[in-house]
């Protein structure tokens, strides 16, 4: 039998088997391939050839040392626990210099034996000891210390003093409208909208309508409408308190933004003063629900080809609303299944036999009493992925009649004579000036988006920072965030979530400065940060419900309603595909305007000033640089931003100039490049988080926090060069050592932020009463 191959009697149970004196130095080795099972019986074999190169040993020693090792006899518990018993106990003179190796270890050992002579004196047989170790591929440092029973030094996660203050950093964050978003903050505490988990779909939609009247008498849902109608004129505030009250339950979110935002919204922007005083005041305070009537089954995303018609009977002056077929019904709309009473409905406009185009008319679908009316057909869309708080239905029209003041006559109005008229020639361009509503919907989606991620990584984070699992041996479990595979998981999306609190809050901004003004760049922002906010926060709520692991599947720990709930925020107002398209499109017009302006002189310094960017941007020195200092400079990660977005612009404004000049036609040649259209427009999403995330630093009111924010940038740029670095090298923009150089600068940057990640998150400013209690994510 192995180890001596006799019974070991009790009296010698504390010691190791009779060995020869020259074994001494390899019990701890023996101790390590037998330890949980380490080595397989083929790495076994293996290590056992490496003891043939050991000069120092007798052959009575070597065939013992043998028999230590046989695969097919391993030592029974007893025989271990004697090892181990031995080596634990052992007197050692100087304990740290022996706990630096196996080798050091087993030589330490043997000269507390006090031989006065022996082979492990000589520096040959030192030095094949040694290959010995590296041979058996293990640590050594830890399996010394695990041999002999010593712990583990302190985690590197331990807390440091915060260089930041939170809660300077959220009044910073949150330091636009304020007061609009405490009120919001403060409505979430109200009973009426804690609803409860688990409610029928019936239930749960009757407790979603209460919650937004509660919301309607706080006056949140008027803001932006005129003061004269119970509002504040105020588009920014009411975007800020949809934004903040998407920290609670989404479905009370998405009515509240059906019912002001998009169906109020195309009244007070579509619609004129009439209008306005007819309705605005009575939907501010939810005295008539209503429906944005615009998407159908047949046509989904393609609203310019859609089929519903509103003709003018010049014998009654009334509009006649027609859906043509069944395939042309109003899908997917808000408020359509239980409670609205009146339609926005986007129909085909047709006078005196002429097709005008898409454009908005007011509808009745119910009377005040909740029954549907005469020629309306509505179908409940019944159970979906999540949002089962909002009633999605279906609606059908038949002959339904309405006045011709119910026609939204801002761009285009019929007069007493049945005459059309609008002050914009191309039904066309009328088409896409009517389609402005939708830009409030994308830019409120946009910053839903982001509070649903927030409200994530403020559950995850701190969850894995208290969550504590494994651990060095004989050493305390570690704390999940400890983990570098967990910071990667969670840090650079939390990173994202702060580069895109900047980006929309600018967005916010820009939009409510431009209301009832056509620009094109607020449009294609809006298009590509909700395309991009809404794709990373389904990554980020998925990342975090991993990182809690079973408790973060519990319906209690709120990530089943986050995901199901925000997955179709990937195809609210515009699907994501779509809406990149539309932004690739709009990169790519103004970049044709941009070419198209140029006098000769000005093409010439325009592409003067582009090569020698690109030859600075190329320049070998930058491209193989790889310390510290560059991979952290903002000055590095902005250029690389731009370098990919123009680069993608102009080779997909190339393939298309090349497929038009053989002459396919726009459509089959967009078509045919729309992958790196997609990416194009991706990348100009990133360039504009990132924009707005270094103004944000720079504007940031101590060094503290703009510290802090530098930090979380910094993690932002070079996670998104590192998820782009095949571009990236197949661009020559990195050379191979820079690109390997940024994952390790991604690996400190995320250590160093784990020391202060619970109060980044803290800083977000979710409500502690929208978390869950630390009795339901124990640690």
């Amino acid at each position: 039998m192995s180890f001596d191959a006799v019974t070991i009697p009790h009296h010698e149970q504390r010691r190791w088997a009779v060995h020869e004196p020259e074994l001494t130095p390899l019990l701890p080795f023996v101790y390590v391939v037998w330890a949980d099972g380490v080595l397989s019986p083929t790495e076994l074999g293996a290590f056992g050839a490496h003891v043939d190169d050991l000069t120092a040993l007798s052959a009575k020693a070597r065939e013992q040392l043998g028999r230590w090792l046989d695969p097919a006899a391993p030592p029974t518990p007893a025989q271990f626990e004697a090892l181990q018993a031995q080596l634990r106990n052992a007197p050692l003179d100087d304990e740290e210099r022996a706990l630096r190796s196996l080798t050091d270890l087993g030589l330490a050992l043997w000269e507390a034996e006090d031989p006065r002579d022996g082979p492990w004196r000589e520096g040959t047989a030192i030095a094949e000891l040694r290959a010995l170790e590296r041979a058996l591929g293990l640590p050594g440092a830890e399996a010394a210390r695990r041999a002999f029973g010593a712990l583990m030094p302190p985690s590197k996660g331990a807390a440091t003093t915060p260089t930041f203050d939170a809660a300077a950093l959220n009044t910073y964050l949150d330091r636009d409208h304020s007061q609009t978003r405490e009120v919001a903050r403060t409505a979430l505490r109200d009973p009426a909208l804690s609803i409860p988990l688990g409610l029928a779909k019936d239930d749960y939609r009757e407790r979603v309508l209460e919650a937004v009247r509660v919301l309607a008498k706080l006056g949140l849902g008027s803001l932006a409408y005129p003061e004269a109608y119970g509002g504040k004129n105020d588009h920014g505030a009411s975007i800020a308190a949809f934004e903040t009250l998407a920290f609670g339950d989404l479905s009370v979110v998405i009515k509240f933004g059906v019912q002001f935002g998009l169906f109020g919204g195309s009244i007070l922007q579509l619609g004129t003063e009439r209008h306005h005083r007819q309705y605005l005041r009575a939907i501010g305070t939810l005295a008539l629900p209503g429906c944005y009537a615009m998407t159908e089954t047949g046509h989904g995303s393609n609203v310019r080809d859609l089929e519903t018609t509103a003709t003018h009977d010049p014998s009654t002056d009334d509009l006649v609303v027609q859906t043509p077929h069944e395939g042309a019904g109003k899908d997917w709309i808000g408020n359509a299944a239980c409670h609205g009473q009146l339609a926005t409905v986007f129909a085909r406009l047709v006078v005196a036999g002429v097709d005008h185009g898409v454009h908005a008319v007011l509808v009745p679908i119910r009377d005040p009493s909740g029954h549907v009316v005469d020629g309306v057909r509505i179908e409940d869309r019944g159970l979906k992925v999540g949002l089962n708080g909002v009633d999605n239905g279906r609606i059908w029209f038949d002959g339904v009649r309405v006045p011709r003041a119910n026609l939204l006559d801002r761009f285009a109005t019929i007069d007493d004579a049945g005459t059309y008229h609008s002050p914009i020639p191309s039904s066309g361009r009328r088409f896409f000036t009517m389609l402005g509503t939708l830009v409030a919907g994308r830019v409120s989606i946009a910053a839903a988006s982001v509070s649903a991620a927030k409200v994530g990584l403020s559950i995850a984070i701190p969850y894995t920072d208290q969550r504590r699992q494994f651990g060095a041996h004989d050493a305390p479990e570690q704390p999940l965030l400890d983990y570098l595979s967990v910071q990667r998981a969670l840090l650079p999306r939390l990173a994202t979530a702060y580069a895109a609190h900047f980006a929309i809050r600018r967005l916010e901004s820009d939009y409510a400065a431009s209301v009832g003004v056509e620009n094109q760049e607020v449009e294609v922002a809006a298009a590509a940060l909700k395309a991009y906010a809404s794709e990373s926060t389904v990554e980020t709520l998925q990342a975090c419900r991993e990182a809690c692991g079973g408790q973060g599947y519990l319906a209690e720990n709120r990530f089943a309603a986050l995901k199901a709930d925000t997955d179709v925020f990937t195809t609210f107002e515009g699907a994501n595909g779509v809406l990149y398209q539309l932004v690739a499109k709009g990169l790519l017009s103004r970049f044709r305007e941009e070419m198209t302006d140029l006098t000769l002189w000005r093409v010439v310094r325009h592409l003067a000033e582009r090569a020698e960017t690109g030859i600075t941007e190329l320049n070998p020195v930058i491209t193989r640089r790889t310390d510290a200092a560059h991979l952290l400079d903002p000055h590095f990660h902005m250029a690389a931003f731009k370098y990919r977005e123009e680069r993608l612009l102009r080779s997909v404004a190339s393939r298309l100039r090349s497929r038009l000049g053989r002459g396919i036609d726009s459509f089959h040649a967009l078509n045919e490049v729309q992958d790196h259209a997609i990416e194009l427009a991706r990348a100009h999403a990133e360039r504009l988080l990132l924009e707005r995330f270094q103004d944000g630093i720079a504007h940031a009111p101590t060094p503290g926090i703009s510290e802090a924010l530098a930090s979380m940038c910094a993690l932002f740029a070079l996670s998104r060069i590192e998820s782009h670095r095949g571009w990236y090298l197949e661009s020559g923009y990195l050379e191979a050592p820079k690109s390997k150089a940024v994952r390790p600068a991604i690996n400190v940057l995320c250590h160093d932020i784990r020391e202060h990640a619970c109060l980044y998150v803290e800083a977000l400013g979710v409500p502690s009463w929208l978390l869950p209690s630390p009795s339901q994510l124990p640690s």
